[in-house]
């Protein structure tokens, strides 16, 4: 006799297989929830065993991102240049213009003035100047100081192309900040190279064979080409005009110079307004030949006042030179020391004097008959 089983006891067994394979579920599921995170830290282990955060793709650092910042900031500030210089055909005599060099600078306000080196521009007719979008204006050389290689031209722009750079201070600078630098090595326009402080106070040949004082050494690449750029903080603001390198090939090796802002910021000005850099002045006439004598036979060590200038600051201040108004000699007042720096030869009092402007005092310390003494002297 078949036994059939009810309808109920069916309906039972149905249920129980659903509640068994519904609590295999969620314990798989709980089981997975457990399990995973350990297995993503596992994947994520580095060689050294730390665990490496994944990074959304896309996403940069916050110090990449600075410099990308600056960049995109500053670029259309920065120009290429060009150069040209007249030349007369051997046979047909008729004058043309050939390119003879190439060079980065920057705009220095919105009247159109560009900042860059004086070697860049040296011995040129003519200068282009091109921007980031390859937009180019012909300039106008407006002056230059040999003394500290650094020029100054002229365009005409719509204004939207004068973006003036943000102007900052060297005294400050510390080794081993941050700087960058934007310029054209070799022709390849907008390029950005990085590095550090290498070293301050450094003192290097300007193209009239005078002293630069207080330039900065860098580690960034700065190669032919870059000479005129802008040398930049981290927040973006101009600290250096880049000038030279140091390298027996010609290229970068890890040795750059770039001239102070706060040099620039006294030299630039004045070139805008008079054409050319003056130095201040003592109101003193000198000569290194009779000062070499003068050195060799009584054994002076300093620079001898040749005549004054009655109405200028040495004048005024009472020093006293070996020509009188008279027309009588006598050993005049030797210059020894102005402020901290020892004086022992023209050049010397020259190279310092570039590290005034016009209104500052300075203490200056002479030797009269023998007698060394001080005053404070005004320059002009």
């Amino acid at each position: 006799m078949n036994i059939e089983p009810s309808s109920d006891l069916q309906q039972q067994s149905h249920s129980l297989r659903r509640q068994l394979v519904l609590s295999w579920v969620l314990m798989l599921l709980l089981v997975l929830l457990l399990v995973l995170p350990s297995l993503r830290l596992w994947f994520n282990f580095g060689v050294s065993g730390d665990p490496r955060p994944v990074t959304p793709r896309g996403a940069l650092a916050d110090f990449e991102q600075t410099t990308v910042d600056l960049f995109r900031e500053t670029s259309p500030s920065v120009v290429y240049i060009t150069t040209r210089s007249r030349v007369a055909d051997r046979w047909s005599r008729q004058i043309h213009e050939i390119e003879t060099g190439t060079g980065s600078g920057f705009v220095w306000d919105s009247e159109g003035h560009i900042v860059t080196n004086y070697h860049v521009i040296r011995e040129t007719s003519s200068a282009e100047v091109v921007f980031f979008d390859q937009s180019s204006f012909e300039a106008e050389i407006i002056g230059a100081s040999p003394d500290h290689d650094l020029a100054v031209l002229r365009i005409r722009a719509p204004e939207n192309f004068l973006r003036p750079v943000l102007v900052g201070e060297s005294h400050d600078l510390v080794v081993g900040q941050s700087v960058f630098a934007i310029g054209n090595p070799f022709g390849l326009d907008q390029t950005l190279t990085t590095g550090v402080v290498s070293a301050r106070s450094r003192s290097i040949e300007s193209p009239s064979g005078r002293l630069i004082k207080d330039v900065i050494q860098i580690d960034a690449a700065i190669n032919p080409g870059n000479s005129g750029g802008p040398l930049l903080d981290s927040a973006g603001r101009l600290i250096g005009v880049n000038t030279a390198i140091y390298s027996p090939s010609g290229s970068s090796a890890g040795i750059g110079f770039s001239v102070p802002v706060d040099t620039v910021n006294r030299v630039v000005p004045q070139i805008i307004q008079m054409g050319k850099y003056e130095p201040p002045r003592l109101g003193i006439y000198i000569n290194e030949d009779i000062n070499r004598i003068i050195r060799a036979r009584h054994g002076i060590n300093g620079v001898l006042i040749l005549n004054v200038e009655e109405s200028g600051p040495a004048g005024r201040a009472g020093l006293r030179g070996t020509v009188n108004r008279r027309g009588e000699t006598r050993l005049g007042d030797i210059i020894v020391g102005i402020d901290d720096q020892r004086i022992s030869s023209v050049k010397v009092l020259q190279d310092t004097l570039q590290g005034y402007q016009a209104g500052d005092k300075v203490t200056l310390t002479f030797d009269r008959d023998g007698s060394v003494s001080q005053v404070e002297i005004t320059l002009e």
